[in-house]
């Protein structure tokens, strides 16, 4: 029998009302949408430093990035970006 554990408390699934279980699935759909608001949010701070890295650069140094200078750890040994 599946349960959940509300405070400390566990509820059989099966024995919960219609309504009960209906608001379990708002919960469930709410927690999913945070977790993915917070993975894009993880994302944009990402892009976010990039830009201001390469601002900085621009404003420091008169230039932009060479490709060459363009490094993602992480990902693979190397990625490329082809122009159409």
């Amino acid at each position: 029998m599946p349960n959940i554990t509300i405070d400390g408390k566990e509820y059989d699934l099966e024995e919960l009302s219609d309504e009960s279980k209906a608001q379990l699935v708002s919960l469930q759909f709410v927690d999913a949408e945070l977790r993915r608001l917070q993975a894009q949010s993880a994302a944009l701070q990402t892009a976010r430093i990039a830009y201001s890295r390469a601002l900085k650069q621009l404003l420091e140094e008169g230039t932009s990035p060479k490709d060459e200078d363009i490094s993602i750890e992480g990902l693979g040994e190397n990625i490329e970006f082809e122009d159409d």
